[in-house]
């Protein structure tokens, strides 16, 4: 019974019902499937303000919880380990002030009479839990126990989210952070203004990197952190300002209105976006900010001059069918979140300047659960769901998923800790979206209800994870025209009704990254249009001479073990699989869309499959080119097949008696880092196995352009030091940390992958992009 996917099992057949058969109620409405509700005012941006308790759990209501696959809300986040209250020491007479002894502060578990020892709890005296807060005046309690609120007052959906765009000529940083409020329940006179801070020549908060605080030896928790729900810091540190010199620098801006959702009852949702501008200086910085004098939270910049240090990852949620609770460990409230704490650890450690979302940053293939949809999907030929026309009420269906969905997910447990701390840079792929979207034949992508799905979706993906709204932003790229300085707008979609939206971001001195938007043009023969490619390498060209690394963000893994033989056998019109599961033989063989194999949408979706092979080629020469060119090492990152692995081009050697050329000195040579998935569970081992048969397979594609691709063995161990299932896919969720070799010049990255799952414990599997060392091109 505890086998996995059995509760998901469970809760289909149970909850089945409510999609086969939805009811509307007395209103005349469906009751949407996806719903969100407005943050706690105590966890703003997934932190908890200063040293208030946890309010107690809301009682369970008798109705089906239709969100229960969703990580749960901040406000139910676990409760981490605490130390014991015997070495508190507190003097009553003291007031709040002595609860920072030892460096720790009221915690929010012994409210509940409990403190914790690593996973295991045990009972301490409730009068003790009690005993300075008792003592108080109504004051001193009133001021320990508030949270921070924001003046004027706003009920936030979700946020604050960061986001990066790039740093300028002038050493200028620029970024943006969003937050969604509800209307109903704020205050706007005046408009919404964040405040950020930061001072040059000041050491920023006391816990970052201090020595006083011992690491935990509980896998998930985190070190202290001056805002943080589920961390033993001291209540100072919790409302500490940065340390001002004579460089301190503060700035205040006003939100502006990016856009306005009305949901279908009437309720209105304010999207606020605040423009930063922070000159780096010589030495990294911590930039604290709050929102209408609300909680504080911090970020970090670069030195100028410096090198970023980033994180990267993808695939953040579950594939339908996979049940959550199969990936919490010990003390997690959900299994959305143990790699997430292992990220942010290491970010506590050493802070991350940037946070890289390499596609599938939300999954939205509920999509489909929603009422509205289901007598479209209950159409029992695909011809007739290809026809249907949509309508009204199915329009705002799909805003309504969209938008709850993001602020569901976006304001939920450890990564939206990450997403207040870390500026984002993001990219679509189809789950942003829906599974599969720009890889389907054109029939259905052109259909009103499926064409509908695309163009709102992305119309989302560019509101809630870069912060643009094209009415707004416009569609005109040129230097000062847009809000970002570093996009690159290709030609409007086939199906979807905007341009495609590419970034071309500064790391430091030496390295850039681009984020190709693969998803915006696709179509089954078309991964990116020809003026989208112009503009980008036509940017690519102008970089300066100082780079030395431009990393290529791809969704799909570019070099990547084939599945020709599979793309073929799915789309044999002769396939009896998919002719039995049309006549409902096979359930779950096909889609629920037009009747294909289901696999299909995303084997046409590689790199590799028949439709994008040229592409794939031409584009693989083109950045040899550049980089013999340029003078700089082309690196490309992915994410999408749930696995960690490393895929290499390089120059190929015809003469098997001679050695591969040295990698520093080969302008071919360039990885593909695969880092997938976060969150969403691994394939079975037979996949892994199939993939690792077709990983030492010769590829001879492009030969005839003096290039070799292959697979490079990376998991010569696995994470208990045994012997690998593979020694070229690991079959286990995964980070990747990226840093800058100053001493020499190479690119390091270190793919985490989870120990055990569900732990919040990775283990690293280095590998290095070697800095140029041909001679340079002249």
């Amino acid at each position: 019974m505890d086998s996995t996917g059995w509760h998901a099992a469970r809760r289909e057949r149970r909850d089945s019902g409510l999609y086969d058969n939805p009811q509307r109620g007395p209103d005349g409405k469906f009751e949407p499937v996806e719903q969100a509700f407005p943050v706690n005012d105590e966890f703003i941006g997934g932190f908890k303000s200063k040293g208030r308790l946890h309010p107690p759990r809301a009682a369970s209501s008798p109705s089906v919880d239709r969100n229960r696959d969703l990580p749960p809300p901040p406000h139910s986040a676990p409760e981490y380990p605490v130390p014991q209250l015997d070495n508190l020491h507190i003097d009553p007479s003291a007031g709040a002030s002595q609860a920072q002894t030892n460096g720790f502060h009221k915690s929010p578990s012994t409210a509940h009479g409990y403190t914790t020892n690593g996973s295991q709890l045990s009972a301490v005296s409730s009068s003790n839990s009690r005993s300075f807060i008792t003592s108080m005046s109504a004051v001193d309690r009133s001021n320990y126990l508030r949270a921070v609120r924001m003046h004027p007052y706003l009920q936030f959906m979700v946020g604050p989210l960061l986001r990066y765009d790039t740093v300028d000529e002038n050493g200028m940083w620029r970024g943006s952070c969003l937050i969604v409020t509800s209307d109903a329940s704020s205050f706007y006179e005046p408009h919404p203004t964040m405040t950020y801070e930061w001072d040059p020549h000041s050491l920023g908060t006391p816990s970052r990197l201090s020595s006083q605080y011992p690491r935990p030896t509980a896998s998930y928790l985190l070190r202290p952190h001056p805002a943080d729900p589920h961390s033993d810091a001291p209540v100072a540190a919790a409302t500490g300002h940065l340390m001002r010199t004579e460089s301190y620098r503060s700035e205040s801006v006003s939100g502006h209105e990016l856009w306005v959702y009305e949901d279908t009852r009437g309720r209105t949702f304010t999207f606020w976006r605040f423009l930063i501008q922070i000159p780096l200086d010589q030495s990294e910085m911590c930039v604290r900010y709050s929102i209408n004098n609300g909680q504080e939270m911090e970020f970090f910049v670069p030195g100028l001059g410096q090198n970023m240090r980033w994180s990267a990852y993808s695939c953040n949620g579950f594939s339908a069918g996979v049940n959550p609770d199969d990936f919490r460990g010990p003390g997690f409230d959900s299994g959305y979140d143990p790699v997430w704490m292992d990220l942010l650890r290491a970010h506590e450690s050493v802070p991350f300047h940037v946070l890289v979302g390499g596609g599938d940053q939300i999954y939205c293939d509920g999509l489909i659960r929603e009422p509205e949809l289901q007598d479209w999907l209950n159409l029992p030929k695909p011809e007739q769901r290809i026809k249907q026309p949509i309508t009204p009420e199915m329009e705002a269906a799909i805003d309504r998923f969209y938008f709850n969905h993001y602020c569901r997910m976006f304001q939920s447990g450890a990564f939206a800790r990450a997403t207040a701390s870390i500026p984002m840079l993001n990219m679509c792929d189809d789950h942003d979206l829906i599974d599969g979207y720009g890889s389907y034949p054109e029939d259905l992508q052109l259909s009103p209800v499926f064409n509908t799905i695309g163009k709102r979706g992305y119309f989302f993906f560019l509101l809630f994870q870069c912060f643009i709204n094209v009415e707004v932003d416009g569609v005109d790229d040129r230097r000062g025209m847009h809000s970002n300085r570093s996009i690159i707008l290709g030609q409007t979609g086939p199906y979807i009704p905007f341009p495609s939206h590419s970034f071309l971001s500064y790391l430091g001195p030496n390295s850039y990254i681009l984020m190709l938007d693969c998803r915006a043009e696709r179509k089954k023969d078309q991964v990116c249009s020809r003026l989208e490619y112009e503009k980008v390498f036509e940017r690519l060209q102008a970089l300066p001479s100082s780079v030395q690394h431009v990393i290529v963000q791809l969704g799909i893994p570019i070099a990547y073990p084939r599945m020709n033989f599979m793309e073929s056998f799915l789309d044999s019109k002769l396939n009896p699989f998919v002719a039995l599961a049309k006549r409902g033989s096979l359930k779950g063989f096909v889609n629920k869309f037009n009747g294909e194999a289901e696999l299909l949408d995303d084997l046409n979706d590689h790199w590799t499959a028949k439709g994008h092979k040229a592409e794939r080629n031409w584009l693989v020469q083109q950045l040899q080119s550049l980089a013999l060119r340029k003078h700089m090492r082309v690196t490309f990152l992915s994410g999408d097949v749930h696995c960690a692995a490393v895929g290499v081009f390089k120059t190929f050697v015809k003469d098997k008696k001679h050695r591969d050329q040295d990698p520093g000195q080969d302008h071919r040579y360039m990885l593909n880092i695969v880092t997938s998935a976060i969150v969403n569970t691994p394939p079975p081992n037979a996949v892994v196995t199939l993939v690792t048969n077709r990983a030492t397979k010769i590829h001879q594609t492009l030969h005839h352009a003096e290039t070799d691709e292959s697979m490079i063995p990376l998991f010569t161990t696995d994470t208990d030091g045994s012997s690998p299932h593979s020694k070229y896919v690991m079959g286990r969720r995964n980070w990747c940390s990226v840093q800058f070799d100053n001493n020499t010049g190479d690119l390091r990255f270190d793919i985490r992958v989870e120990k055990e799952k569900g732990v919040g414990v990775t283990v690293g599997y280095p590998v290095v992009a070697p800095a140029p060392r041909w001679p340079a091109h002249t």
